[in-house]
């Protein structure tokens, strides 16, 4: 027989060679997507292989799309105004 093709999140750990609890947090994260059957929760062969391609890509933005750092010389960043609820 061929490999199942969902799998629970146990044996999706051991597929990635993570921890079970890894995987739950992936989960919650939203960077797995589970499939619900009943109060049961499975992971797809399809969706771990679509998780480890997303890890090959490239995570930090090339220099020219970076955001530029601001100044920190911010002289009235924590001066209270009149209207703030402290200066009473």
């Amino acid at each position: 027989m061929s490999d199942p093709l969902l799998l629970t999140p146990e044996e999706a750990a051991t597929v990635l060679r993570l921890g079970r609890t890894t995987v739950y947090a992936l989960m919650k994260a939203g960077d797995l997507h589970p499939v619900h059957i009943g109060r049961s929760c499975r992971l797809s062969r399809s969706e771990l292989e679509r998780y480890v391609r997303g890890l090959d890509a490239p995570r930090t933005a090339p220099r020219a799309l970076r955001p530029t750092r601001t100044t920190t010389e911010q002289p009235g960043l924590f001066k209270l105004g009149p209207t703030s609820p402290d200066a009473a």
